[in-house]
């Protein structure tokens, strides 16, 4: 167990948006810079030592897409989700790491969210161009 600290930050892929500009893309693109590279290799192997998915960070209670594009995944993904969640916890409590052969398995940027997010997305604004009324709406107390 080492005394590193792990931020974990905004995801650096190389998939990127179409609105991006060239310089964006370049500063955020671990392929292109160096940087980005060593932030994205940082945020690895954070993640491995918790055995978490970059996946697993995003919250339902901020963005109702997301709670959406979560209750749509099926049972077992969502339950995989949990169990990593919990063990991460579990292990942050412990003031542990995942044992270095279990920290090898890991893909943290294996990404099971991102394709029902965006389907969720789409299929609100969908429904916003039409005129239709929303089929959740968030209430502040």
């Amino acid at each position: 167990m080492s005394g590193e600290k792990c931020w974990l930050g905004d995801e650096y892929d190389s998939r990127e948006s179409s609105s991006s500009s060239g310089l964006q893309s370049f500063f955020l693109n671990p392929r292109r810079n160096w940087l980005a590279a060593q932030h994205y290799k940082a945020l690895s192997k954070c993640f491995k030592k918790y055995g978490l998915r970059y996946d697993d960070l995003y919250d339902p209670m901020y963005d109702l897409d997301i709670k959406e594009a979560l209750a749509r995944l099926p049972r077992e993904v969502a339950d995989a989700r949990n169990q990593r969640l919990k063990r991460a916890m579990d292990l942050s409590l412990k003031h542990e790491y995942l044992p270095e052969d279990l920290q090898a398995l890991q893909a943290p940027f294996r990404s099971y969210l991102k394709d029902m997010l965006a389907l969720v997305k789409q299929e609100r604004g969908e429904r916003e161009a039409l005129g239709a009324l929303p089929l959740y709406q968030r209430t502040i107390l």
